[in-house]
């Protein structure tokens, strides 16, 4: 039977973020929190506009509960729980976060995480969990297909076999596998280099790495003609998030400590770490120091402390001479730039909008809404139809522009675009790759413009 008397807003003692603590696993304590944090949201409303979990917890709280919070079942907790696809918006839009050092300490996100975690203990991880949980090992494997796996991408058949084997909707379009991964071409270029230094070390991303290795190669160049030693690292895995989206908190600590390895002997002589993906960027800043083991948070606090955005990087030296380079060509007019969910998370603006305000003859206009895609949620069955709607607003956001030229500093939204919109989105360091060279688009800088 519900419980009598309000519901207080001060955390309980179930609240924990940490899966370290051993409360973070405790079912009774979790359901505290979910109870608290349920009637905090109830009473709020604010993040009604966002994913579809907010407005059928609302409903089903007025519709079916008379209000009463307490009367939530564990499968409708589920429902609630399984319909957030993690973009952040309520975190960042939220009042009364950890963030904002608020007393009710919300993390609306981390609880579905915790959540999550807590479910993947009791149930087996489902071969879609684990295909879609690891980027690395799917690109591998279609690697060796020597291009079939591109080409049954676009087959019926194939598609149709793909829904109903792994869950994945047989017209969502897929990322296409490049033939060399980004990681070979900075060896055969001499940028992977024996000992760690420069000035900063891209991480890829495994997008990057096995899907559009041009972003990192455009990157690459952007920094190099700005004069920033940047250096590429062999071995890099994916950040994790597809497999914690999931509870898999095992699978994203191996992944993590392997990077850590990685990367941390760049951080400990200096270097930035530039994360191409926000995603990643995100997972690295702000997640990956309570996530790891205890044994690796020191190290994840430390490279932590060194990531940026290539964007953010490139903005924070934006007025030392060596970065004095001329554009030689331009868009020329307006460009539609889409702020992508995971880098707003971050607090840190929209440099690479920024940066292409600083290309002769470039105004920029900001879209703000969500795309919808979010990591693999746009890929599933269950995902493909509602991540379409919720992008709907994103999408003629984008059109409204008139502009020729999109960009949006996230692969995975500009995938969205393409396919929902018509247009895809290029990345932020690909244009200024372009505005540098004369030929990249079709109207020149004038000696003096740039």
């Amino acid at each position: 039977m519900p419980g009598e008397g309000p519901i207080a807003y001060r955390p309980t003692d179930g609240l924990s973020y940490d899966p370290s603590e051993a409360k973070y696993w405790d079912t009774t304590a979790l359901a505290q929190e979910v109870e608290r944090t349920f009637e905090i949201c109830h009473g709020c409303r604010l993040c009604f506009k966002y994913c579809d979990a907010f407005p059928t917890l609302f409903s089903l709280i007025d519709e079916q509960h008379e209000g009463d919070v307490r009367r939530v079942t564990a499968a409708e907790t589920d429902r609630v729980m399984d319909l957030c696809f993690q973009c952040k918006l309520c975190e960042v839009q939220c009042p009364y976060t950890r963030r904002e050092r608020h007393e009710f300490q919300l993390d609306f996100p981390a609880l579905v995480h915790r959540h999550t975690a807590q479910k993947a203990t009791r149930t087996a991880l489902r071969l879609r969990d684990r295909v879609l949980g690891n980027p690395d090992g799917t690109a591998r494997f279609a690697r060796a297909s020597l291009g079939l796996a591109n080409v049954a991408n676009r087959v019926r058949l194939p598609r149709w076999f793909l829904e109903k084997v792994l869950g994945v909707h047989r017209d969502k379009l897929l990322p296409d596998f490049a033939r060399a991964t980004f990681e070979r071409w900075a060896r055969r270029t001499g940028r992977i280099r024996p000992a760690p230094g420069g000035e900063a070390v891209l991480f890829q991303t495994c997008y990057v790495q096995h899907s559009e290795p041009a972003i990192g190669r455009d990157t690459v160049a952007v920094l190099e003609t700005n004069q920033v030693d940047v250096r590429c690292a062999a071995g890099l895995r994916c950040c994790g998030m597809p497999a914690w989206e999931r509870g898999d908190l095992a699978s994203l600590r191996q992944q993590v400590h392997h990077n850590l390895d990685v990367l941390l002997p760049f951080v400990e002589r200096g270097a930035k770490v530039l994360a191409i993906n926000p995603t990643c960027a995100m997972m690295m800043r702000r997640e990956h120091p309570t996530l790891v083991a205890p044994a690796d948070r020191r190290a994840a606090e430390q490279v932590a402390a060194a990531v940026m955005d290539p964007s953010e990087f490139l903005w924070s030296i934006r007025n030392e001479p060596r970065c004095a380079v001329p554009f030689q060509s331009t868009p020329g007019d307006t460009v539609a730039y889409h702020a992508p969910c995971h880098l707003r998370a971050q607090g840190i603006g929209f440099k690479g909008r920024d940066l292409l305000r600083r290309i002769p003859g470039v105004s920029a206009s900001t879209v703000l809404e969500c795309c919808g895609h979010d990591g693999t949620y746009a890929m599933t069955v269950e995902g493909f139809g509602p991540s379409a709607r919720i992008g709907a607003r994103a999408f003629e956001g984008m059109k409204d522009a008139g502009a020729k030229v999109w960009a949006t500093d996230c692969p995975l939204a500009a995938l969205q675009f393409q396919q929902h919109a018509g247009v895809k989105p290029m990345h932020p360091m690909s244009i200024l790759a372009r505005a540098y060279r004369p030929n990249g688009f079709p109207t020149p800088v004038r000696k003096g413009e740039g």
